[in-house]
């Protein structure tokens, strides 16, 4: 089995048993953005075509390939969800030499009624239940951070948080950028900026602070960054656990991403554990052997009797 994290900047190809255990691993700078249109195909067989040619016959792609922008726009499936419900709504994409199976996104509404939408975390999630236990809280930073409730095997809803793309844009488009050099993660000012975050009051207020403190001294064009990027998910953390900051988070992504996550998570009172970059390579296997046995059990021949599933 070939699984394929396919998100907006980049392309991961895992070559993997039955079982889900990685053989063989592929990474490339060609995600969606990358890929000009009625390409995707060519983009796939120039990663994969050695495995192909090697027997493998069954893809299984997840991510922004199967967004608007993508290769096929895959319909979002609604939360609650678990591996068989998502492994049964795979959409099949035409494709010389291999069954190539799309993975759903996941959609979810919040307490107001506006929609959540998430494609590919729904993946990494369900590469990461075994560690979960069943249950759990799951945060996956990012541009568009998400915040998963687990019930059950389930993934029983979702909030996503606009931290990282709001960063870069602050960085890179207004007026605080300007007092900001590149420079690495300052602790200190980031412990600031976790600690900015728990006074109260409104984050667009806070946010001028980041000018001011390096206007009046207080912040060196070293550590505005590490500030901003405190003030920034300090905030979402807040909000993501409410009043129930003793949580267990499991964090899920890049290691230094949340290794950041993880330092304000502490700051805030709570407690993390960090989950491997492989979750979505167990994912896509895992959701891969529904999707599989679900096509079979389509497929059986009028009057055979479907067996539950061991």
């Amino acid at each position: 089995m070939i699984g394929v994290d396919w998100g907006t900047s980049s392309l991961r190809a895992y070559r993997m048993t039955e079982a889900g255990q990685i053989i063989a691993r592929a990474s490339v700078p060609s995600g969606i953005l990358q890929v000009a249109a009625g390409d995707f195909p060519n983009v796939l067989r120039n990663i994969v075509g050695d495995w192909l040619a090697d027997g493998e016959t069954k893809i299984i792609l997840s991510g922004m390939v199967g967004s608007r922008q993508g290769w096929v726009e895959a319909p979002y499936l609604p939360c609650p969800a678990d591996p068989a419900a998502i492994g049964a709504a795979l959409t099949r994409i035409p494709f010389d030499g291999a069954d190539v199976l799309l993975v759903p996104g996941l959609s979810d509404r919040d307490e107001a009624g506006t929609p959540e939408v998430m494609r590919g975390e729904e993946t990494q999630i369900i590469g990461a239940l075994d560690a979960l236990g069943g249950s759990g809280l799951v945060c996956l930073p990012g541009s568009h951070s998400k915040w998963a409730h687990i019930q059950g095997g389930r993934i029983a809803g979702f909030r996503t948080y606009f931290s990282g793309e709001a960063f870069a844009a602050l960085r890179d488009g207004t007026i605080l950028g300007r007092m900001m050099d590149d420079a690495p993660h300052d602790v200190v000012a980031f412990t600031r900026g976790v600690t900015r975050s728990s006074d109260g009051g409104h984050l667009l207020h806070q946010l001028f602070g980041v000018r001011s403190l390096a206007l009046f001294g207080e912040l060196g064009a070293a550590q505005t960054a590490s500030y901003l990027s405190g003030l920034l998910i300090g905030h979402e953390i807040h909000a993501a656990l409410r009043s129930d900051s003793k949580v267990t988070v499991h964090l899920i992504g890049a290691s230094a991403l949340c290794g950041l996550y993880a330092e304000a998570i502490a700051l805030c009172g709570g407690q993390s554990i960090l989950i491997d970059e492989d979750a979505a390579a167990r994912g896509l296997a895992r959701i891969g052997q529904r999707g599989m046995l679900h096509e079979r059990s389509d497929r059986l021949p009028a009057g055979s009797t479907r067996q539950p599933a061991g």
